[in-house]
């Protein structure tokens, strides 16, 4: 009898599932449901397309009728037009992290010692990046001018020139590049700024007070503590770089001769101006894979730790 009193009152006091709050399911699917459609017809959907039809040669207008299989990633990897477009990604990749980040790292530190003046020099160095591509892209065009541009009348005096920097194909990316770095480089420093002002005071002064000097202080410190924050930006510059087209087709359309062409310029070419939307969807596929596939690495490895 005891024992089963006992198993009685266990059964008893034992907690009951929650009852499923109908109205605040009903609430939280109406608030997801426009954002989830959008996102389903807007990044879903379209993937899904273009994953069909990079396995048909296609122009556009027809019906889907020539079936090629994986013709279309295969003429693409081994399209050498192609494989420079993503070596150009690359660079860019590469000169942004070791160039344009620090720069904007150092911009950050520089501006959060201010003692006056730090708004408006945030705002300064934020406001190429409001501007759009296009916008940006049609001033440093004027600026590039061989004759009558700003950069030219920089180096006449020292007798250098006139230089047609987006016409020379060992010129045209750096350029570039310079015009990408002056555009978002701003974007990563207003970043940078957020995350040392996340970094408690008491504990660059303690080091201070325990003998660091101001070396010191950033490397065992400052840069530490800012690591989701560099990450981060890293992240964004990575996919950025993976993905430029507005800026480069406004200055060049990928020229001259293929040297300023990157993935989305050739996509752009053969998918649109050529008509064949087969293969420019086989591209969009391979560069949808390369960025997907970055990510997925990166988070996984590089941003772990912040997640967690």
């Amino acid at each position: 009898m005891a024992q089963s009193s006992s198993r009685t009152i266990e059964r008893s006091v034992a907690p009951r599932r929650p009852r499923v709050r109908w109205g605040q399911v009903a609430t939280i699917a109406g608030f997801l449901l426009p954002a989830a459609l959008v996102y389903i017809g807007l990044v879903l959907l379209p993937v899904g397309q273009a994953i069909f039809y990079s396995f048909y040669r296609w122009n556009g207008l027809g019906p889907l009728e020539h079936f090629v299989g994986f013709d279309n990633y295969v003429r693409a990897l081994g399209d050498r037009v192609f494989l420079n477009a993503l070596g150009h990604n690359l660079q860019l990749v590469v000169m942004s992290l070791a160039f344009q980040l620090p720069l904007s790292l150092g911009l950050a530190l520089l501006v959060r010692e201010l003692n006056w003046g730090r708004a408006v020099f945030r705002t300064v160095f934020f406001l190429p990046f409001v501007l759009s591509e296009v916008v940006t892209g049609v001033i440093w065009n004027f600026i590039y001018r061989p004759e009558g541009g700003l950069v030219n009348a920089m180096l006449a005096p020292f007798g250098i020139g006139p230089t047609a920097l987006l016409a020379d194909p060992n010129t045209v990316l750096y350029a570039l590049f310079v015009v990408i770095t002056w555009k978002f480089f701003g974007y990563h420093m207003i970043l940078y700024i957020a995350g040392l002002q996340n970094i408690p005071g008491e504990i660059e002064e303690a080091a201070a007070i325990d003998g660091c000097n101001r070396l010191q202080t950033l490397r065992y410190i400052t840069l530490p503590l800012l690591g989701p924050t560099i990450r981060l930006s890293i992240f964004l510059s990575v996919l950025g770089s993976l993905q430029f087209f507005d800026l480069i087709w406004v200055m060049t359309t990928g020229g001259p001769v293929g040297a300023s062409d990157t993935m989305a310029t050739y996509l752009y070419k053969y998918g649109f101006q050529r008509f064949q939307l087969g293969y420019g969807s086989a591209i969009a596929v391979v560069m949808f894979m390369i960025c997907f596939g970055f990510s997925l690495i990166y988070q996984r490895f590089a941003m772990r730790r912040d997640f967690a």
